[in-house]
Formats: structure tokens, sequence, C-alpha cells
């Protein structure tokens, strides 16, 4: 099997460098059209998406939901192909379709979290923040990342990233590391709306329904004395490219209660999803652990 993994590792880098050098506006519609057959192919995940649509917004009927999932499925896929350009391509190659404005000022080594919920643009939105540190000599950013089952191309994704000066943090890394980057003034992107069990998280709400959530954010500002400043990722209005925007301190973060903290965030980023729900990652399963007795929402 080890030669079919090669072959398949080989075959997708190709890909990769292959559409990251064709014209923009050629990738989107390749990427649209991706998603489009993700969203008609029979798969766990088509199914896991419309199951969230029908648990954030019950008020849907099923065309309703079913226009929402394609719509989300075809700006997923567009991503996905957009990341040749954001991994591989150069930093004006980034800026060229990711605008950053932030209302806070950049690089003047002011510890700063930075959550970046997981909108479909996120990817755009660090790497263009890493470049525009490069390019302006501001101190660099840190990322959390999740560990890929491929070990070639979570290599291959940690190069990619760093590649501008940047660093990459495991998820299970101990939190020091963070603490110590966030100190030096580097800014740390985190993006803590994902379910990863019962280790350091708890049930808050999410579109009113009991979600495991990460305190990370909570904690590490605690001990690293940073603010804590929203970063979104969104497409512009036709579509052409990406905003992301840093926005100012969030108020009274954070406070002695971490839960009350989480919840907070939790709600900052439901609103941000209801005004562009197609454009959240609806594929990831955000609701997979429940509380004690509560049985699976995935069945």
């Amino acid at each position: 099997m080890t030669w079919i993994q090669n072959g398949f590792n080989f075959l997708a880098l190709k890909l990769l460098r292959f559409f990251a050098f064709l014209p923009y506006s050629f990738t989107i519609y390749v990427g649209y059209a991706l998603g489009w057959l993700a969203a008609h192919f029979p798969n766990e995940r088509a199914e896991v998406v419309k199951t969230n649509l029908r648990l954030c917004f019950p008020t849907l009927n099923d065309d309703e939901i079913n226009a929402l999932a394609l719509e989300h499925w075809k700006l997923f896929g567009r991503s996905v192909i957009e990341r040749s350009r954001i991994w591989l391509g150069s930093a004006d190659q980034i800026l060229s379709f990711v605008q950053l404005n932030s209302a806070v000022p950049l690089g003047d080594l002011k510890p700063r979290i930075l959550v970046n919920p997981h909108f479909v643009g996120l990817e755009g939105g660090f790497m263009a923040l890493s470049a525009l540190a490069m390019k302006n000599g501001w101190p660099r950013g840190a990322g959390l990342y999740q560990k890929m089952k491929n070990p070639f191309f979570n290599q291959k994704m940690v190069e990619w990233r760093d590649r501008f000066g940047a660093k990459s943090i495991e998820r299970q890394s101990k939190l020091r590391d963070l603490i110590r980057e966030t100190r030096n003034g580097n800014f740390v992107v985190i993006a803590p709306d994902i379910d990863l069990g019962p280790r350091d998280s708890v049930f808050v709400p999410f579109f009113g329904i009991p979600t495991s959530t990460v305190t990370s954010v909570s904690r590490l500002a605690k001990l690293s004395g940073a603010d804590v400043c929203l970063m979104t990722t969104l497409l512009n209005a036709d579509q052409s490219g990406y905003e992301c925007q840093i926005s100012s301190p969030i108020p009274n973060f954070p406070t002695d209660n971490p839960e009350e903290d989480t919840a907070r965030l939790n709600k900052y980023i439901e609103e941000l999803v209801r005004q562009r729900p197609a454009e959240y990652y609806w594929v990831h399963k955000r609701f997979k652990h429940r509380p004690p007795g509560e049985p699976s929402l995935y069945n």
C-alpha cells in the first residue's frame, strides 16, 4: 500500500502546483464544480452538512436546507482549490485576492490572540497576515493546527504555512508554547470552534445547542495578558476575493470565568455565521460530543 500512498501524494502535489499558477478566475470555477459534485455524491459529510444546518436553522424547510447546503459545498470546493495558491503562491499572489483590514495596530508587540472562526476563507486570512508581517517586518504569526493523518502532507502543510516566517504549533502542544509566543508580541491565531473532545472543554451554547468548546482562548489570554480580537475572513460582495477583518479587542475579556468567556466567544461566532451561513465549515461534526446521557446528533 505504500506505493499507492506515494503515488497519491505525488499526484496531489502536482495538482496543487498546477492550480497555484492558473488564472485565479479559472480555479474558482473548478472549485465550484468540485463542490457541486461533492454535494450530489452520496457521502457521510454531505449528511453531516445537512444535519448541522437543520440543527442550527430549524425554521428552514427541506428545500431551503438543500439550497444552503449546495451553496456551502460550492464555496467549500472553491476554498480547497484556492489553497493551492494560498500554500504555494507568492506573498503578492495571496495579497492579490485577500485584503486585510485591522482595527488594531499590527506589529506593535502588543500581546494579542486572534480568534479565527472556521469560515471557508480562514486559511487565506492567516497566510495574508503572515505575508504582510514578513513584508513589513512585524513579529511573526503563530497558528495552531490539527495534525493530518497523512504524514507527507502534514509536513508539507507546516512548511507551506511557515514559509513567510510564521510558526505552526500542533494543537496538542503545551500551553506554555503559546504563552511564550504571545508574550513575545507574536500574534497568535486560534480557531476554537471545533469539537476536540472533552479535554479542556466545556459545554456552552452554540445556536442554542450545548456544544463542546475548548476554553483555551480564555485561559491563554489570562495567563499572557493578551487582548483578544476576532479575525474573520469572508468573501467580498462580488465574490472575487476575500476580506480579512481584525476587530478591536473584545471588551472585558478575559474574566475569571473561562466558561462564561467561552460562551461569549460562541455567541460572537454565531452572530457572524448567521450573517454568512453558506461560508461556515458545516462539514465538521461541530456537535459530535454530547453531555453525559445525551444521544448522538449524527445518527
